[in-house]
């Protein structure tokens, strides 16, 4: 591929980002339209004394800053103070030293998109003997080291809907690989594992080739799905797991002219597939609202900070109504991206 090429197609994806939608029976409004945020969070009129702290994996990209976007607007609509900070690279030990900073200034609340789910127990166990309310968000850890778990969707089923999609894509037979962020990652580790299990149940004909760590670098993506395909010269699909994945993936086709020959599917933003949902080289992605995620997230720590029970089938304002399994709060199902509807959403 030419040097030049590439470096442009590098730069699109690093400022563009990862997220989307809800299937559901309403319409939903565009969530992110990417202008930056002010530090609003540091001027609202308070109602009460809360500080809360919300961690992403990541900091930079547009799917956790849609949820950054929520999480601030849920501060000034419920009169908390919130600090939305995250590592800038996808390192467990910078999300580590975030809760410790944490703990020193003495947070009411935390809410972390946890990296590594093992190695942040100690960190996390110790800011609960802080007296400090531990939530997850987006990726869970151990049950042990948090209260909830607020999921943007049931992984069983979004794990088995982008088999799905695939299997209806190449004819439900052929080989396919996936793009994941991290092996270590709890969220989307459950999706590969129903991915697994869903391809191993109704597909016997479909094999999957390998899971591949990028570590949600759009570079390593790229580079990881051209040797994917050269690897394997008769696969017909490949899987993004996270938000840099697809469109690796299809900028990989374009480039080894493979488009039609294999087929694209999973989990990104439409403003990192649009060119590419447009011109054929994919045909959907499928997501959720990152911003809705993060207001729950904010909403959700209030509640459990005023002492207030969450229950199933509640309805939390600006969010909609939330499903309640065990100790996991799921936000809804999720909305598949194509053509027809691509550009009501800008995010």
């Amino acid at each position: 591929m030419d040097s030049k090429i590439f470096l442009v197609f590098t730069v699109l994806i690093l400022i563009t980002g990862c997220s989307a939608k809800m299937f559901d029976t309403e319409k939903y409004e565009v969530i992110y339209n990417g202008i930056e945020n002010t530090q609003r969070n540091e001027q609202i009129d308070r109602k009460n004394d809360y500080t809360v702290a919300m961690i992403p994996k990541v900091e930079g990209i547009p799917y956790f800053n849609a949820a950054q976007e929520g999480a601030l607007e849920a501060g000034e609509d419920l009169g908390i103070h919130v600090i939305y900070k995250g590592p800038i690279i996808t390192d467990w030990k910078q999300q580590e030293e975030l809760i410790e900073n944490f703990v020193e200034m003495k947070v009411d609340a935390i809410a972390i998109s946890a990296i590594d789910p093992v190695k942040l127990g100690p960190v996390l166990q110790k800011a609960k003997l802080n007296g400090i309310k531990i939530l997850t968000w987006d990726s869970d850890t151990k049950p042990e080291d948090r209260e909830l778990h607020i999921s943007m969707v049931d992984p069983e089923l979004l794990g088995r809907h982008i088999v799905d999609k695939l299997a209806a894509s190449i004819g439900e037979k052929g080989e396919f690989g996936i793009l994941t962020d991290s092996l270590e990652a709890a969220n989307t580790n459950q999706w590969i594992q129903w991915m697994k299990v869903h391809q191993l149940e109704y597909y016997p004909n479909m094999t999957l080739l390998e899971v591949v760590e990028t570590n949600d670098n759009p570079n390593r993506a790229y580079k990881a799905a051209i040797e994917m395909i050269k690897e394997h010269p008769h696969m017909k699909g490949i899987i993004g797991s996270s938000s840099v994945g697809p469109p690796a993936a299809s900028q990989a086709l374009k480039d080894l002219e493979k488009v039609g020959e294999i087929k694209v599917v999973g989990l990104s933003t439409p403003n990192l597939m649009r060119s590419y949902i447009k011109d054929g080289t994919a045909e959907m992605i499928t997501l959720w609202s990152p911003k809705k995620l993060g207001y729950l997230t904010v909403s959700v720590m209030l509640h459990i900070l005023e002492g207030k029970q969450i229950v199933d089938n509640q309805r939390i304002a600006n969010v909609g109504v939330i499903k309640m399994e065990n100790d996991t709060i799921i936000m809804g199902p999720p909305i598949d991206i194509t053509k027809e509807n691509i550009d009501e959403y800008d995010f």
